[in-house]
């Protein structure tokens, strides 16, 4: 004889945690309520049946009412916040979708080289020679250049070909920089990409943003680029 199997419905944890957390600010509002109305049904027998000799003590009676009236605006001042974080995830979610298809910039040195062309920003403290050296995802190097840049940002756009001439197939490659200005210092040049927001990971707080297969919170952007905008490029 075959044992017949029972079949266990699934609980959704994460409504039946949302719906708990949800639930929760309710409970404590109603048990608070209970209490408050126990403790005046006691306050009041109590009174009606003190004796005239000697009366209750209605300083304790005022500290037990101030507790209740302080616990109750604690209660409501976490609704209050509540509702504000919710509005400020909304507000996120909002923002976080409207650069899904823009071109920003972004703390980085890898990037996509696409139809043999990839574009990196230098952002140098003064003006310096800067030596640029990329590398394909095994760390090969495939391009090395010397190049005089000013203080401030400038895009690097390589065209995809190395030293040799060679045209390197489309992917990921990384640029590292080191520059010395007009003394012979070391001089810091930071380096960002410049990509396409790919899509937009709402269920994270905050929202992640995927450019170039990696994820960047929104105030990883440095930059949005409209479209046409070239700036200031090392040739």
């Amino acid at each position: 004889m075959t044992t017949p199997i029972t079949a266990t419905p699934v609980t959704n944890t994460s409504t039946s945690s949302t719906s708990s957390t949800t639930s929760s600010a309710g409970v404590d509002q109603t048990m608070i309520a209970s209490n408050f109305t126990t403790f005046l049904t006691l306050l009041t027998t109590q009174l009606k049946n003190q004796s005239p000799l000697d009366p209750l003590d209605t300083n304790q009676f005022t500290a037990q009412l101030v507790q209740f009236a302080s616990v109750e605006q604690q209660i409501k001042q976490n609704d209050q916040l509540a509702s504000l974080v919710t509005l400020e995830k909304s507000a996120q979610s909002t923002t976080a979708l409207a650069y899904v298809g823009a071109t920003v910039v972004v703390d980085g040195s890898s990037t996509q080289l696409t139809n043999g062309s990839a574009t990196w920003t230098m952002t140098a403290t003064k003006p310096a020679s800067a030596t640029v050296n990329i590398s394909d995802s095994t760390g090969q190097n495939v391009y090395t250049g010397t190049f005089s840049v000013n203080a401030g940002a400038q895009n690097f756009v390589w065209d995809g070909k190395g030293n040799d001439g060679k045209q390197w197939p489309d992917g990921t490659y990384k640029m590292t920089v080191t520059g010395v200005d007009a003394s012979g210092q070391s001089t810091t040049i930071s380096t960002q990409v410049q990509s396409v927001v790919d899509s937009v990971d709402l269920t994270q707080s905050p929202p992640l943003l995927s450019i170039n297969g990696q994820n960047y919170t929104m105030d990883k952007v440095k930059q949005i680029i409209r479209p046409g905008y070239t700036g200031t490029t090392l040739n």
